[in-house]
């Protein structure tokens, strides 16, 4: 996934994702004595079963398989910490990796000829996993929880997070070491700016409380650190009141410029969109690649046209929230947003969904590719943030240029703006 920022007066990124099938890169481990195998401490939870390590070596992108000599499974923080301690004091140390749901593209949450932690194993709906305040307007969550749990949870009792991922089958301390960006960035910014509050096991084994006022140097360290400042075991969610249903709209537009600058106007009015995505739909298969289920099957053929007649065309994505008391004035207000848009008229489409169908809208897309055998494969997957000064140039030169030139078979490529000061 490519993703690009574009800096105006509200600082602008393009997220931009192509994916290409690849040759994986295979890294065994050497064979070495675990002396660590017979601590009783880790009895029946560290091993070596194949089964194991082999699930361990790879992830999502499919482009490397790193093996590590074991699986931690632990039950508690206190497995992980003794095993940090363990290679810490050690005069031979060796390396750690907190593994989620395993969604890196290329072997991030590996460790070679060294132990991955399955912080999943540690995950227990009945010991309560997730904690809700439905006064102080948090829930403090176990790092190995997956969002669509943490959706779950909160909803019943009518709150959730505000800022999301567009895919919620990863892990809370998955994507707070990485940033978590989405659709919502431009408005809450990343779901790293919404944690009040860490529990973080450093490298020497210790467990800290960290948030911006206490140990904050950690707090910030770890927050989109790539695990390499310590492991987040636990965090605390800012929460605010649910939406009940979504009217999510697309519009599609043929003149790049136009539809930059809606996306840019849109993002700086403060009661205006909550969710707001583009995306770019190249000469080179079915419109919108991964969510062309979106669109009525009737049009199909308009919007296939559109694209073999200009090569690249482009898709407005923005969602609107509402519930109870603003559903009788949200139609009116997203009217008046499409009649001050620049696409092309006759291709707007819109659907209204609830709120939990909307954010877990992914999902649908994977279940479909896993039934078909083609969600593992090779997943490269590049972020870039670009310029504004320079977003024209890279539409030009990228889209119309490097792909369409050499016909380029292309996944997804998300291009939208976010607020610099989010």
């Amino acid at each position: 996934m490519a993703s690009i920022n574009f800096s105006s007066q509200f600082g602008v990124t393009t997220i931009l994702i192509i994916i290409t099938l690849l040759t994986p890169i295979t890294t065994y481990t050497s064979p070495q004595p675990w002396n660590i195998l017979s601590h009783n401490d880790f009895a029946g939870k560290l091993t070596t079963a194949s089964s194991s390590i082999d699930a361990a070596a790879t992830d999502f992108g499919h482009v490397t398989k790193i093996f590590p000599s074991a699986v931690l499974n632990p039950s508690s923080v206190e497995d992980i910490t003794d095993l940090v301690k363990l290679s810490y004091n050690s005069q031979s140390s060796f390396t750690l990796a907190a593994r989620g749901h395993g969604h890196s593209h290329r072997g991030q949450a590996s460790a070679r000829d060294g132990v991955v932690v399955n912080m999943r194993s540690m995950v227990n709906r009945d010991r309560g996993s997730i904690k809700v305040s439905r006064t102080g307007l948090y829930a403090d969550v176990d790092a190995g929880c997956l969002w669509i749990e943490v959706l779950n949870k909160t909803l019943e009792l009518g709150l959730t997070p505000v800022s999301w991922t567009d895919y919620l089958y990863l892990t809370v301390g998955g994507t707070l070491s990485n940033g978590g960006f989405s659709g919502q960035t431009f408005r809450y910014g990343p779901q790293i700016t919404n944690v009040q509050e860490l529990d973080v096991i450093t490298g020497k084994g210790e467990i800290a409380t960290c948030s911006k006022d206490m140990n904050s140097d950690l707090f910030f360290a770890a927050l989109g650190g790539l695990g390499q400042f310590g492991i987040i075991t636990r965090a605390r969610i800012k929460l605010d009141v649910a939406p009940k249903r979504a009217k999510w709209f697309r519009f599609l537009y043929i003149d790049f410029s136009e539809f930059t600058r809606d996306q840019e106007r849109l993002i700086s009015e403060t009661d205006g969109v909550d969710f707001l995505e583009g995306s770019v739909m190249l000469d080179h298969g079915p419109p919108d690649n991964w969510r062309s289920t979106y669109y009525p099957p009737s049009d199909h053929l308009r919007i296939v046209s559109m694209v073999k007649r200009h090569r690249v065309i482009y898709c407005l994505e923005v969602v609107k929230y509402y519930d109870e008391t603003s559903q009788y004035t949200v139609n009116e207000e997203m009217e008046e947003l499409s009649e001050s848009l620049n696409y092309v008229k006759g291709f707007m489409y819109e659907k209204d969904v609830t709120y939990i169908d909307f954010l877990n809208r992914v999902r649908t897309g994977e279940l479909s590719l896993k039934s078909k055998g083609q969600w593992d494969v090779p997943h490269p997957w590049l972020n870039l943030f670009v310029p504004k000064s320079q977003i024209s140039k890279f539409d030009h030169g990228v889209f119309k240029g490097i792909v369409l030139r050499n016909n380029i078979t292309s996944g997804p490529v998300l291009v939208y703006p976010m607020n610099r000061n989010k």
